[in-house]
């Protein structure tokens, strides 16, 4: 076997432990401001932290940010990297990133907005489109992997956001 094949089988066996890695570690980094812990999280929701209506998507950016973490930032005026952000039910949601040669994991546990019960996974290269219908606070977990780095390919971290009713 040859350095490349040994590398390919490698790369095939590493891939997996990231991405379950990613996955369960749902909610295992403490949020600055849970907002889905209030009693009453959807008075977070202003028209300076809701992203996209009913016509108009709601575009979040996904990045690697340093060795070990992820950001989730919505494409709003007031938009901070996993700040807490609001969407109303029935509008669309695109997951993004803008970094080159990056891929990332959504993962929301248990409960989603989403009709999916699985993982939400694209990139750079992959934008992942997808309609917020159930009104609630959700937490989820957001890796991205970006290629080619060595040290810290993967980061992680929890982020929030809030789907009002119409």
């Amino acid at each position: 076997m040859d350095k490349r094949q040994l590398l390919a089988v490698c790369g095939c066996l590493i891939l997996p432990v990231l991405v379950t890695g990613l996955v369960q570690g749902t909610e295992k980094k403490k949020l600055k401001n849970d907002v889905c812990a209030a009693g009453n999280f959807q008075n977070v929701c202003s028209s300076a932290n809701t992203c996209g209506s009913a016509t108009s998507p709601c575009r979040v950016d996904i990045r690697r940010e340093g060795a070990d973490s992820a950001t989730a930032t919505p494409e709003i005026p007031s938009g901070k990297s996993n700040a807490p952000f609001c969407v109303k039910a029935g509008t669309t949601i695109i997951f993004t990133s803008k970094s080159k040669n990056t891929g990332f994991v959504l993962d929301f546990g248990q409960s989603s907005p989403f009709d999916s019960g699985t993982s939400i996974m694209g990139g750079a290269d992959r934008p992942i489109s997808l309609t917020a219908k159930k009104p609630g606070c959700y937490t989820y977990s957001v890796g991205a992997c970006t290629a080619g780095t060595i040290y810290g390919m993967c980061g992680e971290d929890s982020a929030q956001f809030v789907v009002s009713p119409n």
